[in-house]
C-alpha cells in the first residue's frame, strides 16, 4: 500500500510495484489508508509523513495497532531527523527522503516484506508450539533500527547511553562502519581517563608552548579524524569549561587548538557515550543543558544483557575463544546469571573459563559465576541494584585483570583514580589470583 497525497507519486509507485509483481494499492489520506489496510491484507505500507488529514506518524501508530506485523517504509520530503527517529521508534523499517531513487525504494520494500514475513511466521510458530520460541528482545530490535538510521544520517551527532559494558564502543564502531564515512579514520577518547587540560588537548590539539611540556605543536583528534568519526566516551565527565568548545564544534564545525588563535574547521562526525544520565549532571550544574539538547538529536539506549537473555547463547558462542567448547550446563549457567558487567563481563568470564578449563569443554564450574556469588540471578529474580551492578562490574574487571588496577580501569573505561575511589567506597579488597572480597 502506498499512502501519499501526491497523485503523480502515488500512482507511479503503485504502477512500479505492480510491474514488480506485487499487489499494490494507493491511498491519498491517512483515513483512506487505514480503511484500505483493514479491507485488504497488507504486508508493507509506504507512507508519506505529511498527509492532508493526519500525520504519517499517527497513521503508523494506527496501522500497527490494527496489525502489529505490518512493515512500514516512510517517505519524507523534509530532512527531519527527529521526526524520522520517532517513525523508527514507532516501528518503521526504513525512512527515505524524497525524491527517492526507485532502486533504493525497491530494496527497502524488499527488506520490509522480509521483516513482515518473519514476523507472521513467528506468530504461527508461537501458536503451534507449546514452548515459546526464542525471539530477539524488542529493545534490541529498536537499537538495530536506530543504529541503521544513525549510519545513514551521518551529519548528526549520536548519543549512546546504557550501563557499563553494554557495548557502546562497539555500537559506535558499527555506526561508523555502516555509514558513508566507513574507511575513513575512527578515533576514540575517554573523557574520564584524562585530566581536563589533557582532554582538551586530545580533542582540539595544542600549539607549541601552550602549557608546560607542550614542546611541539600537536594535532587533536578532530583534525586527525578528518571527515571520519570521533568517538567521545564518558561525555558526562567532560570538564565544564571544555563543553562550550565542543558545542561550537557541533554547531559550526569550528575550533581552535589550545593556545592557538587560528580557527580550524572539522568535518568529523561526533558520537558520544555515557553510562550516567545527563539529566542528573545538568541538574547538578556539571553539564550544559544546551550541549545536552544538541547531543540528543539522535539518542540510542543500549539495553543491559540481563534484558537480552535469549541472545546470551549466541553471544557466548561468538565471544568464546576459538578453541574452546561450551557445554549445555555452562550455557544454562550463563543465561541464569545477572551480568552486572554486561557484555564486557561476559567476554572476560568466557576467556577466563577457557584458561581454567585447560583445553577441556567449559563446564559451569569453570565460569566462576555460580551459587552464592554476588550477581548470580535466576530468570525470575529482581534486577540488580545500582550498587550491586557497580560492585559486580568492578569485581569482574579486577578478576579478569588479576587485580591490576590500571588494566581494570581501562577495561571499565574509567580513570584509575575513579576506580580507586569506588573500590574504597564499596569496601572491595583487591586480591590477585582469586575473587575480590568485601573488607
Amino acid at each position: 500500500m502506498v499512502v501519499d497525497d501526491d497523485t503523480t507519486v502515488r500512482e507511479a509507485l503503485v504502477d512500479f510495484f505492480a510491474l514488480e509483481g506485487a499487489v499494490a494499492r494507493g491511498a491519498a489520506t491517512a483515513s483512506e489508508g487505514r480503511r484500505l489496510a483493514a479491507e485488504h491484507a497488507c504486508d508493507v505500507a509506504i507512507i508519506d509523513l505529511r498527509l492532508p488529514d493526519a500525520s504519517g506518524l499517527t497513521l503508523i501508530e494506527a496501522l500497527r495497532a490494527d496489525d502489529p506485523e505490518i512493515a512500514v517504509v516512510v517517505l519524507t520530503g523534509h530532512a527531519d531527523v527527529p521526526t524520522a527517529v520517532r517513525a523508527m521508534q514507532q516501528g518503521a523499517v526504513d525512512v527515505l527522503e524524497k525524491p527517492v531513487d526507485l532502486v533504493t525504494l525497491r530494496a527497502a520494500v524488499a527488506r520490509a516484506a522480509e521483516s513482515a514475513r518473519m514476523r507472521r511466521e513467528l506468530v504461527v510458530l508461537r501458536a503451534t508450539h507449546d514452548e515459546p520460541q526464542p525471539v530477539t528482545h524488542d529493545a534490541v530490535l529498536g537499537v538495530e533500527k536506530l543504529i541503521a538510521l544513525a549510519a545513514r544520517n551521518d551529519e548528526v551527532p549520536v548519543l549512546l547511553t546504557g550501563e557499563t559494558g553494554t557495548g557502546k564502543g562497539f555500537a559506535a564502531r558499527r555506526i561508523h562502519d555502516r555509514s558513508p564515512r566507513a574507511g575513513r579514520p575512527f578515533v576514540a577518547i575517554n573523557a574520564a581517563s584524562l585530566a581536563g587540560p589533557l582532554v582538551e588537548s586530545e580533542l582540539f590539539g595544542h600549539e607549541k608552548g601552550a602549557f608546560t611540556d607542550a614542546r611541539v605543536a600537536k594535532r587533536g583528534l578532530l583534525e586527525v579524524a578528518g571527515s571520519g568519526t570521533v568517538f567521545l566516551d564518558e561525555v558526562g565527565e567532560l570538564p565544564l569549561d571544555v563543553q562550550p568548545r565542543l558545542l561550537r564544534v557541533l554547531e559550526d564545525g569550528i575550533f581552535r587548538r589550545v593556545g592557538g588563535v587560528a580557527e580550524l574547521h572539522t568535518e568529523a562526525r561526533l558520537i558520544v557515550a555515557t553510562n550516567a544520565a545527563l539529566d542528573a549532571a545538568v541538574a547538578a550544574g556539571r553539564f550544559r543543558p544546551d550541549l545536552r539538547y544538541r547531543l540528543q538529536v539522535l539518542a540510542i539506549e543500549l539495553p543491559p544483557l540481563r534484558a537480552r537473555r535469549d541472545e546470551i547463547p549466541a553471544l557466548a558462542a561468538a565471544l568464546t575463544p576459538r578453541d574452546a567448547v561450551l557445554t549445555d550446563e555452562a550455557v544454562r549457567a550463563l543465561v541464569a546469571y545477572g551480568w552486572p558487567g554486561n557484555i564486557r563481563e561476559l567476554k572476560n568470564t568466557l576467556w577466563r573459563a577457557a584458561i581454567v578449563a585447560e583445553g577441556r569443554p567449559i563446564r559451569a564450574g569453570h565460569l566462576g559465576i555460580g551459587g552464592s556469588q554476588r550477581g548470580a540471578r535466576s530468570l525470575e529474580a529482581e534486577p540488580l541494584s545500582l550498587v550491586e551492578a557497580e560492585r559486580g562490574a568492578i569485581e569482574a574487571a579486577l578478576l579478569a585483570n588479576d587485580g591490576n588496577k590500571v588494566r581494570a580501569a581501562r577495561t571499565l573505561g574509567i580513570a584509575r583514580s575513579t576506580l580507586q575511589e569506588r573500590i574504597r567506597r564499596l569496601g572491595i579488597s583487591v586480591v590477585r589470583g582469586r575473587k575480590p572480597a568485601p573488607k
